[in-house]
């Protein structure tokens, strides 16, 4: 049995799994080993499977094994494996060293690279995995590497006939459970003469 994942946050007595054996007479269902720190408990004759107390990231995944045994004899029994897992939960948004940069652009540069931007985010794993956007585009003069966060232009910009100045709001999203996050900065692009 491998149920879905919880979270760290789980409340005490949360349903995890539901252990089933197949037997011409009731069977006693237990906890046989695996599970020393006491996370799980189980009704004896549904073979439901519930959190016992608060779930300590760092003890999972925990692999513990459930005994279904034979109500009116103990010496007939069989086990199964339960492998539980607990995610991390998605406590911080990305967050930009600066909401607001400002960025000059010589008018007629070639597509150029103008800023790298690099967002925080405190969560670990894939909580604080960031891909980059943009939020607002300015029409399709600006793009950014969802990656490495790097605001490029994509075209010469001409000081005369266009606006000397863009925001671009740009985004760091997080890939995280149970939802994602996200954080925002406003570059401000001075073209000049």
């Amino acid at each position: 049995y491998h149920p879905a994942p919880l979270s760290e946050k789980t409340p005490t007595e949360t349903f995890v799994v539901e252990i089933s054996a197949l037997y011409k007479v009731l069977v006693n269902y237990s906890i046989a080993s695996g599970d020393e720190k006491g996370y799980f408990i189980i009704h004896p004759s549904n073979g439901i499977v519930r959190t016992s107390k608060n779930l300590e990231l760092e003890d999972f995944p925990v692999n513990f094994k459930v005994r279904a045994t034979d109500s009116s004899n103990a010496a007939i029994f069989n086990e199964v494996g339960v492998t539980v897992e607990v995610m991390d939960e998605n406590y911080f948004p990305p967050v930009f060293p600066s909401s607001l940069l400002e960025e000059r652009l010589p008018e007629n540069s070639p597509a150029t690279q103008i800023v790298q931007l690099k967002a925080q985010d405190n969560d670990t794993g894939r909580n604080g995995l960031l891909t980059y956007s943009i939020l607002n585009g300015q029409g399709l003069k600006f793009k950014i590497n969802e990656t490495t966060g790097i605001l490029y232009s994509t075209a010469p910009f001409d000081y005369e006939e266009e606006p000397t100045e863009y925001q671009v709001v740009v985004y760091a999203e997080d890939d995280g459970i149970p939802e994602k996050k996200r954080g925002y900065c406003t570059v401000v692009i001075k073209i000049t003469d």
